[in-house]
């Protein structure tokens, strides 16, 4: 095994950049050529099925089958013009993965042929087998009956030769068995709540739009290193591995020059993704070495997840022409940065307006401060959902590190907004009547029209930050679907707003003038959410005390910070809005719980065999070669003197056989551990014995196997180290 390290350590430092073919056309010129969208859909369609088929688009209505059909015959038309033969259904199921079943254009001619044919039925529905998939129980295994239904919203693309179809995925009996379908019913009910109280300010508004841009951290290892490594392979992290030297603290690695091979694997990326209508903007190198981040501009929240799904499937077969492999896990190695997707939200109205960001006008601050303050409540109410929402067995290892936000949410405004919400929050009566005048509104902030056009005050230490003109969701996790928060976030934000909106109606009805009504339900929505609000510093020991007084969700156990989707305060406010039923949110709990079990089930399985496989045997035969040189010594130096120059052997040999004996006790230890908890049937309770007594094993193992990997000689050490998988570019 150490001869193979070696081979790939030679084969990894011989790597050269791989030469990338460059579009002749300017990225304009061939910018979504692979997405079938408005100007395709134009060329390729009758004028009236593209007038219809955009009305349904932009009002979010069903398709006509009549239309279905026209507009299948243009997409089949387009995709052929552009050499495919296939087409799936592409679907995000609760995997967190994308999933997809290739058919071809192919149907009986009634003459014992074939004729290529792709109708409506076919590009609007589709059967897939459900049975494989995640449900949380909502049918049995032996109903393989689902749904696949086109989201219209989303535009078809072409990957290689199969044209792939956006769908959402539902039972047999309705239920959502995927990702898109609770989103594009969260984003339905911020349209609908934030466009009511939006026309306070403007009647003209008919639509609010949700905007994500997101941030996708990423690490590259060369492929060779990586298949050295069985737990990159099968886990997606390093299970063992000391710390080199040399990692970040000479913090020399972000924003430094971006290494040829990776500058390669960058441009060729951006150009497929460009081809694709991801609109790739920003690329760097990150804090932590061989780590990096690609980020976009922002688009509608729905076709920005869409696009970050197919971008993650598309930088690994990328990376893999380049001779590299894509971690996405959110700590792929210990003691350096792990890996984030930073989720940058923001609400917007169809007139162009950015309800997060300040104005030019008194009514316009008042829009915008009336919009946060519902944010600062949805985010309070609902502390403990957001932070389930984007957890897992991946993103545990993650948060509460010094190095990411803490697993505790708050929200971060900064000293010039947080000076304009205490403005508010402090008036009384008297004074809020004054600052809500009939003709103009004065907040006693001069510069309010000025207020956080770009915000320099970060507070890398919040997990939810105002920054400028949206929130930025930072505890979201490198590998996650951003639905996931997206639909907890959009859900909450549509509650709050609806509530707010009747409560400040109920005082118009008492006569009292909008804009008093609005600051005087603005003030008690500042009162209410003061508990989440702070600006300090989020890793300090200090606030998690401070946040537990406050009565903010400070849970750090995976298993059970998911019992937050089930508290009644979720359930009723994803009923309420229509995104979820309580059915839906017990299945996806029972996913949740049963995917963190299987996640470290396997890195037991996989640490145990690395552990008793691979590092225990080598560990002995370097004991082994100690112990020789031990008997040589003292038979050569009898007496003291051979114990005395045979001493610094001895210690080592005592620190081997120390280690190796923990190693063996704990593997055992965590075999028995995860042969009880397998043993539990109900899958919130297997999944804390998990948590409990399989995970921490993991890490005392970790520790052991890293100290020998300083004791044992180098050359024979069977893994690729961390210097070698680091800083090997």
């Amino acid at each position: 095994m150490s001869s193979l390290r070696f081979k790939v350590v030679e084969e990894a430092s011989n790597r050269k950049p791989v030469a990338v073919e460059i579009p002749k056309e300017r990225p304009q010129e061939y910018y979504a050529s692979k997405v079938f969208n408005r100007k395709k859909m134009f060329e390729y369609l009758p004028i009236e099925t593209y007038k219809a088929l955009i009305y349904a688009i932009d009002n979010k209505e069903p398709l006509s089958r009549s239309l279905a059909d026209s507009v299948a015959a243009g997409m089949k038309q387009w995709a052929i013009d552009n050499g495919v033969r296939h087409y799936t259904h592409w679907f995000q199921p609760l995997t967190e993965t994308t999933a997809e079943k290739h058919d071809r254009f192919v149907e009986h001619d009634g003459k014992g042929g074939m004729v290529e044919k792709f109708s409506g039925k076919l590009l609007v529905q589709q059967e897939p087998d459900a049975s494989s998939f995640p449900n949380g129980g909502i049918r049995n295994t032996f109903e393989a009956r689902g749904y696949s239904a086109w989201d219209i919203s989303s535009p078809a693309f072409i990957i290689d030769n199969t044209l792939c179809i956006p769908t959402i995925f539902i039972s047999y009996t309705g239920e959502s068995l995927d990702y898109k379908t609770p989103l594009l019913r969260a984003l339905s009910a911020v349209d609908k709540a934030g466009t009511a109280v939006a026309r306070y300010f403007d009647q003209n508004v008919k639509h609010v739009i949700s905007n994500l841009g997101w941030e996708q951290e990423y690490f590259l290892v060369d492929e060779a290193l990586y298949t050295a490594r069985p737990d990159l392979v099968l886990t997606g992290r390093t299970l063992m591995g000391h710390e080199s030297a040399k990692n970040q603290q000479l913090e020399d690695h972000y924003f430094g020059a971006i290494p040829r091979r990776v500058e390669a694997f960058m441009l060729d990326l951006e150009i497929e993704a460009h081809k694709l209508g991801i609109p790739c903007k920003t690329r760097h190198n990150e804090v932590a070495p061989n780590q990096f981040e690609l980020a976009p501009i922002f688009e509608e929240t729905n076709l920005a997840n869409d696009h970050n799904m197919l971008l993650m499937s598309v930088m690994n077969e990328v990376a893999r022409r380049h001779n590299f492999r894509v971690l996405l896990h959110e700590k792929p190695f210990a003691g350096i940065n792990g890996s984030g997707k930073h989720n940058n939200w923001s609400l917007g109205t169809d007139t162009g307006t950015l309800l997060f960001a300040p104005g030019k006008t008194p009514i316009e601050n008042l829009q915008f401060i009336t919009f946060v303050a519902n944010v600062m409540a949805a985010v309070h109410r609902h502390n403990g959902l957001l932070k389930a929402s984007i957890m897992s067995a991946t993103n545990c290892h993650r948060l509460g590190a010094n190095e990411a936000p803490p697993a505790i949410i708050s929200i971060f405004t900064g000293t010039q907004l947080a000076e304009v919400l205490n403005k508010i929050k402090n008036s009384d009566k008297d004074e809020l009547i004054e600052l809500s005048g009939k003709d103009e509104i004065n907040l006693g902030v001069a510069q309010i029209p000025e207020l956080m056009i770009d915000n320099t005050d970060r507070n890398r230490t919040s997990p939810f930050a105002f920054t400028g003109n949206r929130f930025e969701f930072r505890a979201v996790g490198s590998s996650a679907n951003c639905a996931s928060a997206m639909i907890a976030l959009n859900a909450a934000m549509a509650e709050q707003l609806t509530d707010f909106k009747s409560k400040v109606d109920s005082r118009l009805e008492a006569g009292e003038e909008l804009q008093h009504a609005l600051l005087a339900e603005i003030k008690s929505l500042l009162l209410y959410s003061e508990p989440i609000h702070f600006d300090g510093n989020g890793y300090s020991d200090e606030w998690k005390e401070e946040a537990s007084r406050r009565g903010l969700d400070c849970e750090t156990n995976p298993a059970l910070i998911f019992d937050a989707y089930l508290r009644p305060s979720s359930v009723e406010m994803f009923s309420k809005t229509g995104v979820m039923t309580h059915v839906e949110l017990e299945a996806r709990n029972e996913v949740k719980w049963e995917m963190y079990t299987k996640k470290v089930q396997i890195e037991a399985r996989v640490l145990g065999d690395i552990a008793i496989n691979h590092i225990v045997p080598v560990a002995t035969r370097y004991l082994s070669i100690l112990l020789d040189n031990m008997v040589k010594i003292r038979d050569l130096f009898p007496g003291n003197k051979g114990v005395e120059l045979s001493s610094q052997d001895a210690v080592t040999v005592e620190k081997i056989m120390g280690h190796c004996s923990v190693i063996k006790e704990e593997v055992a230890k965590m075999v028995n551990s995860r042969k009880d908890a397998n043993r539990i049937e109900n899958e919130r309770e297997k999944a804390i014995a998990y948590s409990l007594h399989v995970a921490p094993c993991l890490e005392t193992i970790r520790y052991h196997i890293d100290k020998l990997e300083l004791l044992v000689d180098n050359e024979m050490w069977p893994l690729p180290k961390y210097r070698e998988l680091l800083f090997i570019r």
